[in-house]
Protein backbone atom coordinates (compact mmCIF):
# COMPACT_ATOMS: atom_id res chain seq x y z
CA UNK A 1 0.00 0.00 0.00
CA UNK A 2 2.80 2.41 0.84
CA UNK A 3 4.50 1.85 -2.51
CA UNK A 4 1.17 2.44 -4.20
CA UNK A 5 0.84 5.78 -2.38
CA UNK A 6 4.14 7.12 -3.75
CA UNK A 7 3.49 5.75 -7.23
CA UNK A 8 0.07 7.42 -7.34
CA UNK A 9 1.50 10.75 -6.16
CA UNK A 10 4.27 10.67 -8.79
CA UNK A 11 1.87 9.76 -11.60
CA UNK A 12 -0.59 12.48 -10.59
CA UNK A 13 2.12 15.12 -10.28
CA UNK A 14 3.32 14.45 -13.81
CA UNK A 15 -0.23 14.62 -15.18
CA UNK A 16 -1.89 17.28 -13.07
CA UNK A 17 0.66 18.86 -10.73
CA UNK A 18 2.14 22.32 -10.93
CA UNK A 19 4.89 22.65 -13.54
CA UNK A 20 4.95 26.38 -14.22
CA UNK A 21 6.05 27.84 -10.88
CA UNK A 22 8.90 30.32 -11.39
CA UNK A 23 11.31 28.47 -9.09
CA UNK A 24 10.93 25.39 -11.28
CA UNK A 25 12.44 27.15 -14.33
CA UNK A 26 15.32 26.66 -13.80
CA UNK A 27 15.22 24.52 -10.68
CA UNK A 28 18.57 25.27 -9.03
CA UNK A 29 19.45 24.63 -5.37
CA UNK A 30 19.52 28.39 -4.73
CA UNK A 31 16.13 29.04 -6.30
CA UNK A 32 14.59 26.06 -4.50
CA UNK A 33 15.98 27.33 -1.19
CA UNK A 34 14.72 30.91 -1.65
CA UNK A 35 11.27 29.68 -2.68
CA UNK A 36 11.00 27.26 0.24
CA UNK A 37 11.84 30.01 2.73
CA UNK A 38 9.36 32.41 1.13
CA UNK A 39 6.66 29.73 1.08
CA UNK A 40 6.88 29.18 4.84
CA UNK A 41 3.46 30.32 6.13
CA UNK A 42 2.78 32.13 2.84
CA UNK A 43 0.73 31.11 -0.20
CA UNK A 44 2.41 30.57 -3.57
CA UNK A 45 0.24 33.25 -5.22
CA UNK A 46 1.65 35.83 -2.82
CA UNK A 47 5.23 34.58 -3.11
CA UNK A 48 5.52 34.54 -6.93
CA UNK A 49 6.05 38.30 -7.56
CA UNK A 50 8.40 38.61 -4.58
CA UNK A 51 10.41 35.62 -5.76
CA UNK A 52 10.73 37.04 -9.28
CA UNK A 53 12.02 40.42 -8.04
CA UNK A 54 14.26 38.88 -5.39
CA UNK A 55 16.04 36.41 -7.68
CA UNK A 56 16.35 38.95 -10.49
CA UNK A 57 18.21 41.23 -8.10
CA UNK A 58 20.22 38.49 -6.38
CA UNK A 59 20.46 35.52 -8.78
CA UNK A 60 22.77 33.37 -6.67
CA UNK A 61 24.20 32.86 -3.20
CA UNK A 62 27.28 35.13 -3.57
CA UNK A 63 25.12 37.99 -4.85
CA UNK A 64 22.74 37.67 -1.89
CA UNK A 65 25.63 37.39 0.56
CA UNK A 66 27.12 40.64 -0.79
CA UNK A 67 23.86 42.55 -0.38
CA UNK A 68 23.22 44.84 2.56
CA UNK A 69 20.65 43.78 5.14
CA UNK A 70 18.65 46.94 4.54
CA UNK A 71 18.35 46.07 0.84
CA UNK A 72 17.18 42.55 1.62
CA UNK A 73 14.61 43.71 4.14
CA UNK A 74 13.33 46.33 1.72
CA UNK A 75 12.89 43.68 -1.00
CA UNK A 76 11.01 41.53 1.54
CA UNK A 77 8.79 44.39 2.69
CA UNK A 78 5.14 43.33 2.64
CA UNK A 79 5.83 39.58 2.58
CA UNK A 80 5.78 39.38 6.38
CA UNK A 81 7.63 37.21 8.89
CA UNK A 82 10.75 39.34 8.38
CA UNK A 83 13.01 37.09 10.40
CA UNK A 84 12.93 34.78 7.37
CA UNK A 85 14.69 37.46 5.33
CA UNK A 86 17.28 38.03 8.05
CA UNK A 87 17.98 34.30 8.28
CA UNK A 88 18.15 33.97 4.49
CA UNK A 89 20.75 36.74 4.32
CA UNK A 90 22.76 35.34 7.24
CA UNK A 91 22.68 31.86 5.71
CA UNK A 92 23.93 33.18 2.35
CA UNK A 93 26.93 34.77 4.06
CA UNK A 94 27.64 31.59 5.97
CA UNK A 95 27.41 29.51 2.77
CA UNK A 96 30.00 31.77 1.14
CA UNK A 97 32.28 31.61 4.18
CA UNK A 98 32.03 27.88 4.89
CA UNK A 99 30.80 26.17 1.72
CA UNK A 100 32.43 28.08 -1.11
CA UNK A 101 29.22 29.86 -2.13
CA UNK A 102 27.25 26.68 -2.95
CA UNK A 103 24.51 25.15 -0.82
CA UNK A 104 25.81 22.01 0.88
CA UNK A 105 24.40 18.73 -0.41
CA UNK A 106 24.03 17.31 3.08
CA UNK A 107 21.01 17.22 5.38
CA UNK A 108 22.86 18.11 8.58
CA UNK A 109 24.85 20.92 6.98
CA UNK A 110 21.71 22.40 5.42
CA UNK A 111 19.68 22.14 8.61
CA UNK A 112 22.48 23.90 10.51
CA UNK A 113 22.05 27.07 8.43
CA UNK A 114 19.87 29.90 9.82
CA UNK A 115 16.21 29.54 8.93
CA UNK A 116 16.54 26.04 7.45
CA UNK A 117 14.90 23.33 9.52
CA UNK A 118 14.58 19.64 8.83
CA UNK A 119 11.68 19.95 6.39
CA UNK A 120 13.18 22.81 4.36
CA UNK A 121 16.50 20.97 4.18
CA UNK A 122 14.67 17.86 2.95
CA UNK A 123 12.82 19.87 0.31
CA UNK A 124 16.06 21.36 -1.01
CA UNK A 125 17.72 17.94 -1.22
CA UNK A 126 14.70 16.30 -2.85
CA UNK A 127 13.75 19.03 -5.32
CA UNK A 128 17.21 20.26 -6.29
CA UNK A 129 19.14 16.98 -6.35
CA UNK A 130 16.55 14.19 -6.20
CA UNK A 131 17.94 12.98 -2.88
CA UNK A 132 15.56 10.76 -0.84
CA UNK A 133 14.85 13.15 2.03
CA UNK A 134 11.41 13.47 3.68
CA UNK A 135 9.56 16.74 4.11
CA UNK A 136 6.83 17.65 6.57
CA UNK A 137 5.51 21.12 5.87
CA UNK A 138 1.94 22.07 6.72
CA UNK A 139 0.47 20.62 3.52
CA UNK A 140 2.26 17.29 3.91
CA UNK A 141 1.34 17.02 7.60
CA UNK A 142 -2.30 17.41 6.66
CA UNK A 143 -2.10 14.91 3.80
CA UNK A 144 -0.39 12.21 5.87
CA UNK A 145 -2.53 12.84 8.95
CA UNK A 146 -5.64 12.26 6.85
CA UNK A 147 -4.34 9.29 4.90
CA UNK A 148 -3.38 7.48 8.10
CA UNK A 149 -6.03 9.07 10.36
CA UNK A 150 -3.35 10.20 12.80
CA UNK A 151 -5.00 11.44 15.97
CA UNK A 152 -3.84 14.56 17.78
CA UNK A 153 -2.39 17.98 17.03
CA UNK A 154 0.85 17.85 14.96
CA UNK A 155 2.37 20.46 17.24
CA UNK A 156 2.71 17.81 19.94
CA UNK A 157 6.05 16.01 19.91
CA UNK A 158 4.59 12.49 19.82
CA UNK A 159 2.29 13.31 16.89
CA UNK A 160 5.08 15.04 14.98
CA UNK A 161 7.35 12.05 15.55
CA UNK A 162 4.67 9.73 14.18
CA UNK A 163 4.19 11.88 11.08
CA UNK A 164 7.94 12.07 10.42
CA UNK A 165 8.11 8.28 10.58
CA UNK A 166 5.27 8.03 8.06
CA UNK A 167 6.94 10.61 5.78
CA UNK A 168 10.13 8.56 5.80
CA UNK A 169 8.24 5.32 5.24
CA UNK A 170 6.53 6.62 2.10
CA UNK A 171 9.72 7.86 0.41
CA UNK A 172 10.24 6.22 -2.99
CA UNK A 173 13.64 5.12 -4.21
CA UNK A 174 13.27 6.92 -7.51
CA UNK A 175 11.55 10.04 -8.84
CA UNK A 176 11.96 11.75 -5.48
CA UNK A 177 11.67 15.27 -6.91
CA UNK A 178 8.35 14.48 -8.64
CA UNK A 179 7.08 12.76 -5.50
CA UNK A 180 8.03 15.66 -3.22
CA UNK A 181 6.52 18.24 -5.55
CA UNK A 182 3.44 16.06 -5.82
CA UNK A 183 2.96 16.04 -2.06
CA UNK A 184 3.17 19.83 -1.99
CA UNK A 185 0.81 20.20 -4.93
CA UNK A 186 -1.76 17.80 -3.48
CA UNK A 187 -1.81 19.62 -0.17
CA UNK A 188 -2.07 23.02 -1.86
CA UNK A 189 -4.72 22.22 -4.47
CA UNK A 190 -6.60 19.01 -3.55
CA UNK A 191 -6.21 18.00 0.10
CA UNK A 192 -6.96 21.51 1.31
CA UNK A 193 -7.76 22.42 4.93
CA UNK A 194 -11.45 22.97 4.15
CA UNK A 195 -13.54 21.25 1.47
CA UNK A 196 -10.87 18.83 0.23
CA UNK A 197 -11.52 17.58 -3.31
CA UNK A 198 -11.47 13.89 -2.37
CA UNK A 199 -13.05 12.82 -5.67
CA UNK A 200 -10.05 14.24 -7.53
CA UNK A 201 -7.41 12.88 -5.12
CA UNK A 202 -5.07 10.25 -6.59
CA UNK A 203 -4.53 8.62 -3.18
CA UNK A 204 -8.16 8.59 -2.06
CA UNK A 205 -8.13 4.79 -2.47
CA UNK A 206 -6.30 4.35 0.83
CA UNK A 207 -7.29 7.45 2.79
CA UNK A 208 -8.43 6.36 6.24
CA UNK A 209 -9.93 9.76 7.09
CA UNK A 210 -12.08 9.61 3.97
CA UNK A 211 -13.13 6.07 4.83
CA UNK A 212 -14.25 7.31 8.24
CA UNK A 213 -16.30 9.99 6.53
CA UNK A 214 -14.69 13.11 8.00
CA UNK A 215 -11.40 14.15 6.35
CA UNK A 216 -11.52 17.61 7.90
CA UNK A 217 -11.26 16.10 11.37
CA UNK A 218 -7.59 15.47 10.62
CA UNK A 219 -5.22 16.76 11.69
CA UNK A 220 -6.58 17.95 15.02
CA UNK A 221 -6.44 21.74 15.38
CA UNK A 222 -4.12 23.49 17.76
CA UNK A 223 -5.56 24.08 21.23
CA UNK A 224 -7.53 27.29 21.17
CA UNK A 225 -5.78 30.16 22.86
CA UNK A 226 -7.12 33.64 22.86
CA UNK A 227 -4.49 35.93 21.41
CA UNK A 228 -3.85 38.89 23.70
CA UNK A 229 -4.40 42.35 22.29
CA UNK A 230 -1.73 45.01 22.59
CA UNK A 231 -2.20 48.70 21.90
CA UNK A 232 0.26 51.30 20.79
CA UNK A 233 0.20 54.83 19.42
CA UNK A 234 2.25 55.62 16.31
CA UNK A 235 3.21 59.22 15.65
CA UNK A 236 3.16 60.44 12.06
CA UNK A 237 5.44 63.45 12.48
CA UNK A 238 5.32 65.56 9.32
CA UNK A 239 7.40 68.63 8.59
CA UNK A 240 6.36 71.55 6.43
CA UNK A 241 8.26 70.07 3.49
CA UNK A 242 6.12 66.93 3.70
CA UNK A 243 8.88 64.67 5.05
CA UNK A 244 7.96 62.18 7.79
CA UNK A 245 10.11 60.93 10.65
CA UNK A 246 10.93 57.21 10.72
CA UNK A 247 12.71 55.25 13.45
CA UNK A 248 14.54 51.96 13.03
CA UNK A 249 13.23 49.15 15.19
CA UNK A 250 15.61 47.12 17.39
CA UNK A 251 17.19 43.92 15.98
CA UNK A 252 15.06 41.70 18.22
CA UNK A 253 11.30 41.58 18.71
CA UNK A 254 8.54 42.67 16.35
CA UNK A 255 9.65 43.80 12.86
CA UNK A 256 13.36 43.44 13.67
CA UNK A 257 15.55 46.04 11.97
CA UNK A 258 12.72 47.57 9.91
CA UNK A 259 11.89 51.25 9.67
CA UNK A 260 8.72 52.25 11.48
CA UNK A 261 7.00 55.25 13.04
CA UNK A 262 7.94 56.52 16.51
CA UNK A 263 5.70 54.99 19.18
CA UNK A 264 4.47 56.14 22.53
CA UNK A 265 2.10 54.56 25.02
CA UNK A 266 -1.62 55.21 24.35
CA UNK A 267 -1.90 57.17 27.61
CA UNK A 268 1.08 59.48 26.95
CA UNK A 269 0.76 63.07 25.83
CA UNK A 270 2.22 62.87 22.30
CA UNK A 271 3.36 66.49 22.20
CA UNK A 272 5.18 66.18 25.52
CA UNK A 273 6.66 62.84 24.37
CA UNK A 274 8.14 64.54 21.30
CA UNK A 275 9.75 67.29 23.38
CA UNK A 276 11.28 64.80 25.82
CA UNK A 277 12.34 61.99 23.44
CA UNK A 278 12.98 63.82 20.17
CA UNK A 279 13.92 67.30 21.31
CA UNK A 280 11.47 69.28 19.18
CA UNK A 281 7.91 70.56 19.37
CA UNK A 282 5.00 69.07 17.44
CA UNK A 283 1.33 69.96 17.20
CA UNK A 284 -1.38 67.29 17.00
CA UNK A 285 -3.48 67.66 13.85
CA UNK A 286 -5.65 64.55 13.59
CA UNK A 287 -6.36 61.09 14.87
CA UNK A 288 -6.10 58.70 11.91
CA UNK A 289 -8.20 55.52 11.56
CA UNK A 290 -7.16 52.66 13.83
CA UNK A 291 -5.07 49.93 12.20
CA UNK A 292 -5.23 46.33 13.42
CA UNK A 293 -2.52 43.79 12.62
CA UNK A 294 -2.47 40.12 13.61
CA UNK A 295 0.74 38.39 14.64
CA UNK A 296 1.08 34.71 15.44
CA UNK A 297 0.84 35.19 19.20
CA UNK A 298 -0.96 38.50 19.64
CA UNK A 299 -3.01 41.20 17.93
CA UNK A 300 -1.71 44.74 17.64
CA UNK A 301 -4.06 47.72 17.67
CA UNK A 302 -2.39 50.87 16.34
CA UNK A 303 -3.73 54.37 16.94
CA UNK A 304 -1.95 56.66 14.46
CA UNK A 305 -1.76 60.39 15.24
CA UNK A 306 -0.80 62.99 12.64
CA UNK A 307 1.36 65.76 14.07
CA UNK A 308 2.88 68.82 12.40
CA UNK A 309 6.49 69.68 13.18
CA UNK A 310 7.62 73.27 12.89
CA UNK A 311 11.00 74.10 11.36
CA UNK A 312 13.73 71.69 10.25
CA UNK A 313 13.62 69.65 13.49
CA UNK A 314 17.05 68.10 13.00
CA UNK A 315 17.60 64.61 14.39
CA UNK A 316 20.69 62.46 14.91
CA UNK A 317 21.77 60.07 12.19
CA UNK A 318 21.45 56.31 12.35
CA UNK A 319 18.28 55.22 14.10
CA UNK A 320 15.94 58.02 12.95
CA UNK A 321 15.59 59.89 9.67
CA UNK A 322 13.29 62.21 7.74
CA UNK A 323 11.98 60.72 4.48
CA UNK A 324 9.56 61.79 1.82
CA UNK A 325 8.12 60.93 -1.54
CA UNK A 326 9.61 57.95 -3.34
CA UNK A 327 12.27 57.45 -0.66
CA UNK A 328 9.88 55.30 1.33
CA UNK A 329 9.60 52.83 -1.59
CA UNK A 330 13.17 51.66 -1.07
CA UNK A 331 12.88 51.20 2.70
CA UNK A 332 11.91 48.10 4.64
CA UNK A 333 8.59 49.11 6.18
CA UNK A 334 6.03 46.89 7.95
CA UNK A 335 2.79 46.62 6.00
CA UNK A 336 0.71 48.54 8.62
CA UNK A 337 3.20 51.42 8.61
CA UNK A 338 3.20 51.59 4.81
CA UNK A 339 -0.61 51.66 4.93
CA UNK A 340 -0.63 54.52 7.43
CA UNK A 341 1.78 56.55 5.32
CA UNK A 342 -0.32 55.83 2.26
CA UNK A 343 -3.33 57.41 3.93
CA UNK A 344 -1.58 60.76 4.23
CA UNK A 345 0.10 60.53 0.84
CA UNK A 346 3.61 60.10 2.24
Amino acid sequence: MRGAFAAAVIDWQRRAGRHDLPWQRPRTPYRVWVSEVMLQQTRAETVIPYFARFTARWPDVPALAAAGREEVLAAWSGLGYYRRAIHLHEAARRIVERHGGALPRDLEALAALPGIGRSTAGAILALAWGEPAPILDGNVRRLLARWHAVEGWPGRAAVACRLWALAEGHLPRRDVAAYTQGLMDLGATVCTPRRPACAACPVAFGCEARRRGDPCAYPAPAPRRRRPRRRTRMLVLRRGDGRVLLARRPPAGVWPGLWSLPECAPGDDPEAWCRVHLGFAARTEAVLPTVRHAFTHFELEIEPLLLTVEGAAAVGEGQVCWVGGEETQGLALPAPVRAILGRIGA
